[in-house]
């Protein structure tokens, strides 16, 4: 065998190799699509127990892990309230806010800065953030009534509308 279609065998091999190693289309962190929605202890603001079962499971749920110092966060602002001007009260609009670099304080001085379109929790353990297996803030998971996970994404050119209407579904 020439050199060169040596080179070429041993190129598709080890293409072919890296490729087969992989696995089609699978999600690399997060929730799966499909898995039913965790009920997951968090805080409102002011400190009060909440759950993520008081809304999952009673309609469709947009859920984002958000942070007041997230740039993706701040890029989805006007894609949320498009989204929520659109659907309104036919999706419950959720906010988690981690805890990481941030206090409920902090949050709800941005909240009212900026009134969010969005029920705002804390995540004061990171409970939620475990539990949905969030790789990073920004991350969004759309629920349907049955709190079936239907959607997850991150980063700050997510089309909120379309996820919220798979929820509808």
């Amino acid at each position: 065998m020439s050199r060169f279609r040596l080179a070429a065998a041993t190129v598709a091999l080890v293409a072919t190799s890296a490729l087969a190693a992989r696995p089609a289309a699978a999600q690399e962190a997060g929730i799966a699509v499909g898995a039913k929605a965790p009920d997951v202890a968090v805080t409102t603001l002011d400190g009060k127990p909440a759950r993520l079962s008081q809304f999952i499971g009673k309609g469709p749920v947009v859920l984002e892990f958000w942070a007041s110092w997230c740039g993706n966060c701040k890029q989805l602002e006007p894609a949320l309230a498009k989204a929520q001007a659109a659907l309104g009260p036919q999706v419950t609009w959720i906010a988690v806010a981690v805890s990481a670099n941030q206090t409920p304080q902090r949050v709800a001085a941005y909240m009212a800065r900026h009134k969010l379109p969005v029920t705002m929790l804390y995540d004061a353990t990171g409970a939620a953030t475990d539990a949905y297996d969030v790789p990073t803030t920004s991350y969004v998971v759309a629920i349907d009534r049955s709190g079936t996970v239907v959607y997850t994404g991150s980063g700050g050119t997510q089309d909120l509308l379309a996820a919220a209407r798979k929820a509808l579904r």
